[in-house]
């Protein structure tokens, strides 16, 4: 089904006639079409590494997905803002592997730290469903908590994201619009305007094993336990492409295809209040997040707020850890 079809209230995902488009979606109705398959990416110092990812196929016909959005894989995948209270349709289709058409492997998405009321729609296989290639499953989510997330396949899943089966995702509080103490824009319902913003950015901390990516074009890839990544990076790429705002150019084995949007440049104006939404969801590899003449305040972690009968937020003069 495409995610963004439905019937005339545009409140069930059922008409493949496509009656309501994703402008006509009632408030807090919110549609994505992902996309699972391979792809490239390149790495800062030229070397371009095979990879498995998701793609934003929102709004495409459904009939010509599973052919238009192979080898389309991104890294890291199709950011994902919602907001609280908001009810989420996420379909996601699985294109197979171009470059290794031996590949049967399913998918999943798994929003990491999210409370599902059924497992079912928790990406995990073990609990719920997995979605064969040639096969389209649409997941609903009704969205309550805000926050900073992540999502990331969890069939297989030290290879599926060691691949690049990894996105940025986070929600925003029903505070939002309110005005308390000078902001409008918040990271939490903190009631007091302590979490308030001016610009946020989200930065996912990651890194891939050159040798196994290399390993996996041709054959199965090489034992987990001798994972060792080289190549770290942020929002999918390594400096300096981090602060190139533009997207990077596609790889020739690609066809064409963009498949690194996302950057890491951050700019904001002098008094600005930023907000960094940042996760670490290496493989291997633990990482901290410097900031060496500017002082970060912890306001949450782990999509909660760090607050008890006071507030317990804690300042990093140097580096955040996550």
């Amino acid at each position: 089904l495409d995610p963004c079809a439905s019937d005339a209230d545009c409140d069930v995902l059922a008409d493949p006639a496509n009656t309501c488009t994703p402008e006509e979606q009632p408030a807090g109705v919110k549609c994505m079409h992902l996309t699972s398959g391979d792809g490239f990416v390149t790495m800062a110092d030229g070397t371009v590494l095979y990879m498995f990812g998701f793609a934003d196929a929102t709004g495409h016909p459904i009939d010509d997905v599973m052919v238009d959005y192979i080898l389309a894989g991104a890294y890291p995948g199709p950011i994902i803002v919602l907001d609280e209270g908001d009810e989420f349709y996420l379909s996601l289709s699985n294109v197979g592997m171009l470059i290794r058409p031996d590949l049967f492997d399913p998918h999943t998405v798994h929003w990491h730290g999210f409370p599902n009321a059924s497992s079912v729609f928790d990406g995990l296989p073990e609990s719920g469903i997995s979605i064969n290639m040639g096969a389209t499953l649409t997941y609903y989510y009704n969205v309550v908590e805000p926050g900073t997330y992540m999502y990331h396949c969890h069939v297989e899943a030290t290879e599926h994201m060691q691949m690049g089966m990894l996105a940025n995702l986070y929600v925003r509080p029903a505070q939002n619009g309110e005005d308390i103490n000078g902001f409008t824009k918040f990271a939490y319902n903190d009631g007091d305007g302590s979490t308030g913003y001016d610009r946020e950015f989200p930065i996912q901390m990651s890194s891939f094993d050159s040798a196994f990516h290399t390993a996996s074009v041709d054959v199965q890839p090489l034992p987990f336990a001798l994972m060792r990544d080289d190549y770290p990076m942020l929002n999918g790429r390594g400096y300096p492409d981090t602060v190139d705002p533009d997207p990077l150019p596609a790889p020739a084995e690609n066809g064409g295809i963009v498949s690194q949007v996302e950057d890491a440049l951050i700019e904001v104006n002098a008094g600005d209040r930023v907000l960094l939404r940042i996760s670490n969801i290496s493989v291997t590899k633990y990482y901290t997040l410097a900031s060496l003449s500017l002082p970060l305040t912890v306001v949450g972690r782990d999509a909660r707020l760090l607050r008890g009968p006071t507030a317990v937020s804690y300042t990093h003069l140097r580096a955040h850890e996550t």
